[in-house]
């Protein structure tokens, strides 16, 4: 499996807990826009003047609420 060049850095810099739009759009495969939306959903932005961080651990808690435990999705 390959992986994005943002996420093997990520993985690198394990300790990384924030990250900007464009880095955490290309990690979860998302568009800019949908990562935006999203990380604002889950309100997991700081904002810092006009530099916006977003922090990974409330992102994949929020990500996690839209896991399907149906198993009729799954047929």
């Amino acid at each position: 499996m390959e992986h994005t060049k943002a996420y093997l850095n990520y993985k690198k810099k394990a300790n990384e807990k924030f990250v900007r739009y464009d880095e955490g759009a290309e990690m979860y495969h998302m568009s800019l826009s949908k990562f935006m939306q999203f990380a604002k959903d889950a309100k997991a932005c700081y904002k810092i003047g006009q530099l916006v961080l977003v922090k990974l651990e409330i992102i994949d808690e929020y990500l996690e609420t839209f896991h399907i435990v149906d198993d009729n999705f799954y047929k």
